[in-house]
């Protein structure tokens, strides 16, 4: 098991007060609460002193977070982009807006990323879906590549050449 499938691992066995207090730090940054730092310390420092591979610190921070607001079942292989190509409205100007959605997504830096991302996974856990946690993370992690962002790009739009 990789270290990012082992803190994906920690996250989805959270018990409902922690994944509370995780939502409630949503958009806030790991200083602003002494509660909230404590959490994820505990989630992620153990990981973090075995593996030096562990998600760094910001994106694990934003993962838990995430997960936190929206803990859809972690599916290995269940990109977010293709998922999220999966929820596409057929019509416009639906349509159109939800690509536009997407699209923002692929443009903006880490730190502003949460809030459309959250977007994101309330389109997927609207339609049942289920997504890839840990490459989720490894792509996060990756963000400021441009490579990541294509390939984010490509499986959103194979998904609509297909389907």
């Amino acid at each position: 098991m990789t270290a990012t499938e082992q803190y994906v691992d920690v996250l989805t066995r959270l018990k409902p007060g922690e994944l509370g207090l995780l939502r409630a730090h949503a958009g806030r940054g790991l200083d602003e609460s002494v509660a909230g730092f404590d959490l994820f310390a505990g989630l992620w420092w153990p990981l973090r002193q075995r593996n030096e591979r562990a998600p760094k610190r910001e994106v694990a921070w934003l993962v838990a977070k995430l997960y936190a607001c929206c803990p859809i079942e972690h599916l290995p292989g269940a990109a977010l982009a293709r998922q999220l190509g999966h929820c596409q409205p057929n019509k416009d100007p639906a349509k159109e807006r939800f690509q536009k959605a997407f699209d923002r997504i692929l443009t903006l830096p880490l730190d502003q990323i949460e809030p459309p991302l959250r977007w994101a996974l309330a389109q997927v856990a609207s339609n049942d879906g289920r997504v890839d946690w840990a490459k989720l993370t490894d792509d996060l992690w990756q963000w400021e590549h441009e490579s990541t962002r294509l390939r984010w790009a490509e499986q959103f739009l194979g998904y609509n050449e297909r389907g």
